[in-house]
């Protein structure tokens, strides 16, 4: 039988090693490693060059032979459902006679009679996105599959172990040993192990045998290991090691899977397996963390095994999307998302300090109203971090608000979300004033609709002689006829431009064009005094809006966000196919029913609920983000 060796031995970029065995093993196989490209699109580059480092514990010899002139075949499952695999010669190809006036071949020297191949395909599932550290992880592991194979069938000939299926020892019978290796998220590994074994979980490694006993065949088909990027993500962060020494160590423990050792039968098989494991991790010096102390660090994770498959690391749906997006491609080019926060409910005659009325509407009385930002008409860390991964992946995020846009960047300043480099900035583009404004391309204005002057006369006497407090919007600036805290808690507390008193109608009007007029007052005076009248007041003129319960609007007739996206659409060529919504308000129903999937928060109105394709969380647990975890990807 064959004795597979290593030791110190310096790798070109070419997959393609030549393992000579020493004269004292005489008629032994000779071993060559050839790590073949991806198994379903090419990687990037080449691998750098690499050394294998010496190990005392297998103190054999291996020297470099040119690679070889066409890759080896790919073997396993995944060739039979992917329908990938490649056609290769037999071996009467391999034997094929030469001319009789050819020079007969050289002998071969003494001792080598023949050689083992050793075939490790390395590559990433279709799906996968070209994610740089993934690829470069394909180019190593190119390099590292082979090594690893080499130590562990070397590890069979004098293997003790009592736990260990033997029925894989003699590898000298072979010509060749065929293993792959691929790389895939949680979505395709579940999906794997649902279709093959009717099992519906998600692991980090698949181990898939496709060994046959006693089938007498040149060709040592060990099987098929598919790993998980995504949860080996969460785990090396878990033991503090880089995804590769993760990646690593669930490769080596899937060729022992493959080769006859089961940790799960038994402690003592688990021991052993172990021992093996760091054996090899060892010989490489490979960093990582074994089977039994991964298992310490990461308690919440289970392990399970059915029939020849290994499922470790089990997680939740909620869990398995908290962590990254990278590895999923997105379903939507473009997410339009409303922004407002809950606004308070206020009693403007309990107390006569600004500051201090201020801060009571903002924490104690409010209505669950609010999409992008929370109850405290803040932007959430997690709601952040889930719109610059959404960012990165080549979604474009895309502000539909009622707000005016300083209003926006202010309020994404606070997590680095606005400016050039942000989702929001006075050159990108963006749906705001309920759609009467929309900036296309390069922040261009590319629609404006203002309210109608006789309106806004009317509106700006009635808060006069009413005294209820009234702010008047022109673009990226406000207007208002007298100072009020509930004008001033529109800025300090909502971001919108600090409002300019004019105490003058005609000079308001003579210095401003108006899109749209706000009044500030308690839910029941809304409801049983201003809301009757003003829409009555201004029937075909312009048209009421009421997006919170405190808050009244007056816009010029037939205006919607959904109107102003429908405009952006247009003006970028975006098919609503492309095109993700989330919202909460009345004002974003025309939205959601646009885009292709439409998501209103829990917290919203019952009218929009009633249109959404799906409801997520509240705007206070983070419901952004979990719309995108969920659904965007």
């Amino acid at each position: 039988m064959a004795r597979i060796m290593s030791r110190a031995l310096p790798l070109a970029s070419r997959s393609s090693l030549y393992l000579p065995l020493p004269p004292r093993l005489p008629g032994a196989a000779l071993l060559r490693s050839a790590a073949a490209a991806s198994l379903l699109r090419p990687a990037a580059a080449a691998a750098p060059a690499a050394s294998l480092p010496s190990s005392s514990s297998r103190g054999l010899t291996a020297t470099p032979e040119p690679s070889l002139a066409a890759p080896p075949p790919f073997a396993g499952l995944l060739s039979g459902i992917r329908g990938f695999r490649r056609p290769r010669r037999g071996p009467a190809a391999a034997k094929r006679p030469q001319p009789q006036d050819a020079a007969p071949p050289p002998p071969p020297p003494s001792p080598k009679e023949s050689e083992i191949e050793l075939i490790a395909r390395v590559g990433v599932e279709e799906d996968l996105p070209d994610d740089a550290e993934v690829l470069n992880i394909v180019e190593i592991l190119k390099l590292n599959v082979p090594m690893a194979m080499k130590i562990a069938l070397d590890g069979l000939v004098d293997s003790n172990y009592s736990t260990r299926d033997t029925s894989i020892s003699d590898v000298g019978k072979y010509d060749k040993v065929e293993i792959s290796v691929l790389l895939c998220n949680d979505n395709f590994i579940q999906d794997l192990s649902k279709e093959w074994r009717g099992e519906d979980c998600t692991t980090d490694m698949l181990s898939i045998s496709q060994y046959i006993p006693d089938l007498d065949v040149p060709i040592l088909m060990l099987g098929d290991v598919v790993i998980s990027v995504e949860t080996a993500a969460r785990q090396a962060e878990e033991k503090g090691v880089t995804l590769l020494d993760e990646v690593r160590v669930l490769v080596v423990r899937g060729i022992l899977h493959l080769l006859g050792f089961h940790h799960e039968t038994s402690d003592e098989a688990a021991m052993e397996m172990e021992k093996e494991e760091q054996l090899i991790l060892k010989s490489l010096r490979w960093k990582g963390k074994g089977l039994a102390k991964g298992a310490q660090d990461s308690s919440k994770l289970q392990t399970d095994s059915l029939d020849g498959i290994m499922f470790t690391g089990q997680v939740t749906n909620s869990q398995k999307r908290a962590v990254t997006l990278r590895f999923y491609r997105p379903k939507f080019k473009y997410i339009f998302c409303d922004m407002d926060g809950k606004y308070p409910l206020r009693f403007p005659h309990l107390y006569s300090s600004k500051r201090v009325l201020i801060f009571i509407y903002s924490c104690f009385f409010s209505f669950e109203q609010g999409t992008l930002l929370n109850s405290k008409s803040q932007i959430t860390a997690r709601n952040a971090e889930a719109l610059r991964e959404a960012r990165s992946r080549g979604v474009n995020i895309i502000i539909a608000t009622g707000k005016a846009r300083p209003a926006v960047i202010d309020a994404l300043s606070v997590a680095d979300l606005s400016g050039k480099t942000g989702i929001v900035s006075e050159s990108s583009p963006g749906v705001f004033l309920q759609g009467l404004l929309v900036y296309g391309s390069e922040g261009r204005q590319i629609y404006k609709r203002n309210l109608d002057q006789e309106v806004c006369r009317e509106a700006l006497l009635y808060s006069l002689e009413n005294k209820i407090p009234l702010v008047a919007f022109s673009q990226d600036h406000c207007y208002s006829m007298f100072d009020h805290p509930l004008v001033d808690s529109l800025h300090y507390i909502y971001h919108e431009p600090k409002a300019k008193i004019v105490p003058s109608i005609d000079q308001l009007l003579g210095t401003a064009e108006i899109q749209k007029v706000l009044f500030l007052e308690t839910p029941e005076g809304i409801s049983s005094a201003l809301r009757p009248y003003w829409a009555k007041a201004i029937e075909g003129r312009a048209h009421v809006v009421q997006a919170q319960p405190d808050m009244l609007e007056l816009v010029p007739p037939a205006t919607s966000k959904g109107n102003g996206v429908k405009i952006l659409l247009n003006h970028l060529s975006i098919s609503p196919d492309e095109v993700m919504a989330i919202g909460d308000g009345e004002n974003d129903i025309e939205m959601l029913q646009l885009a292709s999937l439409g998501v209103a928060l829990a917290n919203g109105s019952e009218k929009t609920k009633a249109v959404a394709n799906v409801i997520g969380a509240t705007n206070d647990e983070d419901g952004v983000a979990q719309a995108i975890y969920e659904y965007a990807f």
